[in-house]
């Protein structure tokens, strides 16, 4: 069985419609490896049974013409489902249980997919650890005294452990990648309006964007077009001709030209980032690419001005749980006791520390001196980006500043917190896409990324890219079960 849960998505999805294996022995693999996961703790809510029986109803009347055929995976809890609890990693909406579907994962259920369970995240998605979830942290399955990063650690942690064979994420300042880059896995952060945000419990709104994750690009391109679709119901979406993204894979990536931009050689990056930019430089080279030197000017100041833009609108959008429509409620002596009550014990440390940035830059007298500021600078960011894309295809930067750090290392530290975010921001500031291959490990081992950005809604583009590369690098995850290998040796004490 866990022979099963090692094969990729299209591995299993061939396998599947050549009748070779089920619906249900696949469901039950991974539903079994994942009972032995819980160490790992991963899932906020499990949905096995019913994962079970809708595997069953597949194998019974089988469908090869979808694209996800019978095929169980787990999803960040961040996206709503109907009928089973959605608490976006946070007390405040432990007993919350929508009564309506995210259009992203009705697009999964519509081409066969199969819900195994919600996954653990930072709380609201506000977080580069997992660190901040009300259900605990997540641990990386690369080694158990590392974090598996945020927001999307559940995510990552379930696939690189293969408790999942794809997942789909939420990507707001790096939320996708960065984790992606620390399990060793493939992340992609969709260009802002290709995804439907419908069902996703908002941090930020025009920054939050929903993405595949994947143990490599082929798998990433396939979901990537089941997720990917028009929906009037976001007035953010954006309606435009959508690439058949898997069909259309391909390593030949002979006349793009890749941009090195200068400002991303950060002061004091560690010389193992930068020894792997140059080797994935070195790839794109081998692989046929045009590498040129550009210059994105405004990058230094896309990490303070995301720290005002994102925690201003999340105060707006955090604004609607008080205690009264839905969610977890404290009572108090009246109706402004219960508010506060409820919204002091609701949310987390990171998050009520997000809402008292926001509500401060928004508030009278700083608006202009912080938020609008902000969102100027977030202008030129934008114009820098299409300025560069004049010249070149696509741009190459690291995923990240390290490699996954240790749980509890920076909890006390919000300020170096922030700045692992510090590659994958200006990507979300200008609305773009950009996706995480992993590229190499570090002196002791730990998975490190590499970064393709593209021109907006050319997705196509960077998939190709990283295709390309991603057959050069021939990257090998170092995954020992050591959860699997802890748990046995307990119960056998």
């Amino acid at each position: 069985m866990s022979e099963l849960t090692s094969l990729t998505l299209t591995e299993l999805v061939k396998n599947i419609k050549e009748k070779k294996i089920s619906s249900s022995e696949i469901t039950k693999a991974f539903i079994d490896r994942s009972e032995k996961s819980k160490k790992l703790n991963t899932y906020i809510t499990e949905d096995f049974a019913s994962a079970i029986e809708k595997a069953k109803k597949f194998d019974e009347n089988p469908n090869f013409d979808l694209k996800l055929p019978g095929i169980p995976l787990a999803i960040k809890d961040l996206f709503c489902t109907n009928g089973i609890k959605t608490t976006a990693g946070s007390k405040i909406l432990n007993n919350f249980i929508p009564t309506y579907e995210s259009t992203v994962t009705q697009n999964i259920w519509d081409e066969g997919g199969i819900l195994l369970g919600k996954l653990n995240c930072d709380e609201f998605a506000m977080g580069s650890s997992n660190e901040t979830s009300y259900f605990g942290n997540v641990q990386n399955p690369i080694n158990e005294n590392l974090v598996p990063g945020g927001s999307s650690g559940g995510s990552s942690s379930a696939l690189a452990a293969n408790l999942t064979p794809i997942t789909i994420g939420t990507d707001t300042g790096g939320s996708i990648r960065q984790p992606a880059s620390f399990t060793g896995t493939v992340g992609l952060k969709p260009t802002y309006g290709s995804c439907s945000r419908y069902g996703i419990v908002a941090f930020a709104s025009s920054l939050d964007q929903a993405g595949p994750m994947s143990k490599n690009v082929k798998d990433c391109s396939l979901l990537l077009e089941v997720i990917s679709s028009y929906d009037t119901k976001d007035s953010t979406s954006i309606e435009y001709k959508r690439d058949k993204y898997s069909e259309e894979l391909t390593n030949n990536i002979k006349d793009k030209i890749i941009g090195i931009p200068k400002e991303y050689r950060v002061e004091g990056m560690p010389d193992e980032i930068e020894k792997l930019w140059k080797k994935g430089i070195e790839y794109a080279k081998e692989c046929g690419a045009k590498i040129v030197d550009i210059s994105l000017p405004h990058t230094n100041y896309a990490l303070p001005a995301y720290y005002i833009v994102a925690p201003a609108e999340a105060s707006s959008n955090l604004a609607r749980y008080d205690g009264v429509k839905y969610g977890f409620r404290t009572e108090g002596e009246n109706l402004i006791d219960m508010y506060e009550k409820t919204r002091s014990e609701g949310f987390g440390n990171e998050v009520k520390r997000r809402i008292m940035i926001g509500t401060y830059v928004l508030s009278s007298g700083y608006y202009d001196a912080y938020y609008l500021k902000a969102q100027k600078v977030r202008r030129l960011i934008k114009n820098d980006f299409d300025e560069a894309y004049k010249k070149v295809d696509a741009i190459l930067t690291p995923s990240t500043p390290s490699s996954a750090f240790k749980i509890g290392e920076k909890t006390n530290d919000p300020i170096s917190m922030y700045l692992n975010d510090i590659f994958t921001v200006p990507v979300n500031l200008a609305g773009l896409p950009g996706i995480s291959i992993p590229a190499g490990v570090d002196k002791n081992g730990y998975p490190l990324g590499l970064q393709i950005i593209g021109k907006a809604f050319e997705e196509q583009t960077i998939l190709n890219i990283a295709y390309s590369m991603e057959e050069k690098i021939n990257f090998k995850n170092n995954i020992t079960d050591w959860w699997i290998k802890w748990t046995k040796r307990i119960m056998n004490l």
